[in-house]
């Protein structure tokens, strides 16, 4: 037993260590308190609001990254370790994640600022929001607590909803926010009473104490046919449902095509990337909180694989088929998003089934890895080949007024840049060599592969996955084809831009999935580092 006095003393001094390590949150919280006083300093309000929104973000990603290379270092100025009395995890896992959402709002940024959305008087607004969503996914990818895994998911909802219903005026655009915040209060509603039960019947909500609880409750059941044991895989299954939503996995995909189309393409680009790895993050934590040593623990969670890998496939099997069909630019983009989701899905399938199979050894450690290493390839190339796409959907929606495949006809003559930087992530979306999304998809469908041999079922994950490759060939070849084959109809509007502050963005942001196909080992040992760490436990 401890007394009030020694709770308080250790109370203050985790806060003290803590507050050292989450620096780049504290930046970011700094940064919407100066957005927020635009409107009632005169001083602050001469400031261009993009200009302090880019300065944070900066700092944050500076911040972050000297943290992530100090911990990757081996030393003794940082360690691994839980902040706030175990609430958030400081390893080299979150902390990548923290600067890949950092790098993301960088660009983000800086491409509002090339459209012009927003103007000058809603600035200060969308970049808190903006900055606010951010915040909420770090702590995502940083959740040790049941407590934190809520907060994190709805810092990152909230703000998005808003953001999706910002374009004032719109009828789309209100329609579609109502829509995300209808579907996201039901998740979220679910997902909480997942928590609750889970809460209630471990006694704990921080995720390594739960670990442990559960081998010590499942152990002393009946199997499935014990009533605690059927409550603990429904209520783990209440709480994926909440992570389903933020990741758009079939059948809580309803709100993406619409919230995306009603949106504007920088805030679609935004969500298309920053929430699923946030959510792909968390999901990933929650997955190995299984890690207990009771084989019945293991067993639901190698059954929570097998169920992820075929919702994996359903995923990237109606994304695909579903794309045929439109002609909207972002409504089809919202559908591609989809399927990438599924196929990301799959790796996170094929770590729960290697990792708690009853054959698991160090064989199935080594295949693990490769899971985790994938995953984190998928996304940081997905950054780069989905911002880039949806960042040239908006600079031409700003010269043509419009986002509908049919008037992207004949563009390939007037905005060259613009053309060859869709078509380099139109390529690495479909997957073909050398872009960096062929070997994205290769490092998912041989994590998918490893996990063959020990259930059937993921041969069909597997077979899925490469079959909707094939699949997506067509649908993305038709804004090519648009751009590049069909002619510019007379009378229509013509694309200008300068190739100096436009072309270059374009540029800077397309040509990195070139060159994470062309180089993909000088980040595999990085990932490959942090995800060993991460399943070490260190």
């Amino acid at each position: 037993m401890h007394d009030i006095g020694s709770l308080v003393d250790q109370l203050v001094e985790s806060t003290k260590t803590s507050v050292g390590l989450f620096v780049p949150e504290l930046v970011l919280s700094g940064t919407i308190v100066v957005l927020l006083l635009c409107r009632i300093l005169p001083l602050v309000w001469r400031v261009p609001t993009q200009w302090i929104a880019l300065l944070g973000a900066f700092t944050a990603f500076g911040w972050t990254l000297s943290q992530f290379d100090q911990l990757v270092t081996p030393s003794e100025a940082l360690q691994v370790k839980t902040l706030f009395t175990g609430l958030l995890k400081f390893d080299e896992f979150s902390t990548f994640f923290r600067m890949f959402l950092s790098l993301f709002l960088i660009l983000t940024i800086t491409l509002t600022v090339l459209t012009g959305i927003p103007d000058r008087e809603d600035a200060p607004d969308f970049y808190t929001l903006l900055i606010g969503a951010t915040i909420g996914m770090m702590i995502m990818a940083s959740a040790n607590h049941l407590l934190m895994v809520f907060i994190g998911v709805e810092m990152t909802s909230v703000p998005s909803y808003a953001m999706v219903g910002f374009m004032k005026g719109r009828r789309q655009s209100s329609e579609a926010a109502l829509k995300y915040v209808v579907y996201g209060a039901g998740a979220a509603g679910v997902m909480l009473y997942g928590i609750s039960l889970l809460a209630g019947l471990t006694g704990t909500g921080s995720l390594p104490e739960m670990a442990e609880r559960l081998s010590m409750i499942v152990a002393q059941g009946q199997g499935i046919s014990d009533p605690t044991n059927r409550t603990i895989v429904l209520a783990s299954l209440m709480v994926l449902v909440g992570l389903a939503f933020k990741l758009s996995v079939f059948p809580f995909h309803f709100w993406c095509p619409d919230a995306f189309e009603g949106a504007a393409a920088e805030v679609a680009g935004f969500l298309s990337v920053a929430s699923k790895a946030g959510a792909f993050a968390l999901l990933v934590r929650f997955g190995l909180a299984f890690s207990g040593q009771s084989k019945e623990v293991s067993s639901i969670a190698f059954a929570l694989g097998i169920g992820l890998g075929v919702l994996g496939a359903a995923t990237a099997t109606f994304g695909n088929l579903s794309a045929y069909g439109q002609s909207n630019m972002k409504r089809l983009l919202a559908y591609s998003t989809i399927a990438h989701a599924g196929y990301m899905l799959m790796s996170v399938s094929a770590l729960l089934v290697l990792r708690f199979s009853k054959q698991a050894g160090a064989e199935a450690d080594v295949a693990s890895l490769s899971c985790i290493e994938g995953l984190m390839y998928y996304l940081f190339v997905y950054l780069f080949m989905n911002l880039g796409a949806f960042a040239i959907v908006a600079l031409i929606r700003n010269q043509i007024f419009s986002e509908e495949l049919d008037d992207y006809n004949g563009l390939g003559t007037q905005c060259p840049v613009l053309c060859f930087g869709m078509t380099i992530c139109v390529f690495s979306l479909i997957g073909l060599p050398p872009m960096g999304g062929f070997f994205a998809k290769f490092a998912i469908f041989y994590s998918v592969f490893k996990a063959t041999s020990v259930h059937w079922v993921m041969w069909l994950v597997l077979a899925a996955g490469a079959i909707n490759t094939v699949f997506s060939l067509f649908y993305y070849i038709r804004i090519l084809k648009a751009m590049y084959v069909k002619p510019r109809p007379d009378g229509a509007r013509k694309v200008t831009y300068d190739l100096m502050p436009v072309g270059l963005f374009v540029l800077m942001v397309c040509l990195p999935v070139l060159g994470l196909g062309l180089f993909p080992a000088r980040f595999s040992e990085t990932f490959h580092h942090v995800a060993s760490l991460l399943l070490t436990g260190r």
